[in-house]
């Protein structure tokens, strides 16, 4: 495990926990470390690989620590997390990227650590989709590898041609759609269509509910058709997800990859993952009631 260090805080006690979370998701004996509060992300990480017929065969941790920190306030920090798995005969690294805060007592004790939450949700008042009546057609032709491309490469980064959100998934999956040659269309209406001008956007830009909306409706420009298997998203497509299973949904991820018993893996951004299984059974915000759209980009090429 790496640690970059900036400061004279002694934060050995934080490097000892996270490496015993690391032992802990690649040993097939080691018992749970109850003494950690966050353990339990862990856990359902474990039970999925096994779920999936995977294995976590390797991990590391890096911890990101800020510059100037005060031992008197909470500290917040960056840890990058990587996952080998082997699954079959395959071989592939999920990474992740987690906001944490901590905070030690005057004597230089540690007595907090854990993940800072984040709504996935980005709420709106006004967030139906509506179409333009007799906009000209948006044609177009899908490039799925540069879309995907895009994604693998700022998943974990902030383009700085796009307004960042602090809730920044639907903002990113549109992005990679954007790279793929997707065009906007709607302007100025943010209830309309599907677009980004520098600091304005439409709500099917931004909000998962509307993204959701938009690409179940959209008739020209970029468009989709619904799916009911995740099996049949290929890479370049997306995925909305009801973690409540209410009926709103609150949260979109992009397919970059697909495993060896044919299922995606995607990337996302608020809590900035890469090829992270699918189903999201391994997330805090996981219910059993969750629902899921599964959407298959079309083209003008499509059939």
């Amino acid at each position: 495990m790496r640690m970059v260090v900036t400061d004279c805080v002694n934060i050995d006690p934080l490097f000892e926990r996270t490496n015993e979370k690391i032992q802990y998701i690649v040993s097939k004996y080691m018992r749970s470390p109850k003494h950690i509060d966050d353990i339990d992300v862990f856990e359902k990480k474990k039970k999925l690989a096994e779920k999936r017929k995977a294995e976590i065969v390797k991990a590391k941790a890096n911890i990101l620590w800020p510059h100037h920190v005060s031992e008197s306030e909470p500290i917040t920090y960056i840890c990058e997390y990587q996952f080998m798995y082997r699954q079959g005969d395959s071989f592939y690294i999920e990474e992740q990227a987690e906001e944490r805060m901590v905070k030690f007592s005057p004597s230089g004790v540690l007595v907090m650590d854990g993940a800072v939450e984040k709504s996935f949700d980005q709420p709106t008042n006004h967030e139906t989709n509506e179409l333009e009546e007799g906009e000209d057609r948006k044609a177009f032709v899908y490039d799925r590898l540069a879309a995907v491309q895009y994604a693998e490469r700022w998943w974990n980064d902030h383009n700085k041609k796009y307004k960042n959100f602090d809730v920044n998934c639907t903002n990113f999956v549109s992005q990679c759609l954007h790279a793929g040659n997707a065009p906007m269309r709607g302007y100025p209406r943010r209830t309309a269509g599907w677009w980004m001008q520098k600091e304005d956007w439409s709500f099917s830009w931004s909000v998962a509910h509307s993204m959701m909306i938009y690409l179940s409706n959209s008739k020209t420009g970029l468009r989709a058709e619904e799916v009911f298997s995740p099996e049949k998203l290929v890479p370049g497509d997306v995925i909305c997800y009801d973690f409540q299973g209410d009926g709103r949904f609150d949260h979109t991820t992009f397919v970059v990859a697909k495993d060896e018993q044919n299922m995606p893996l995607v990337n996302a951004q608020t809590y900035n993952s890469r090829k992270r299984y699918w189903s999201y059974e391994d997330s805090t915000a996981y219910t059993s009631n969750i629902q899921y759209k599964f959407f298959h980009i079309i083209d003008d090429l499509s059939k």
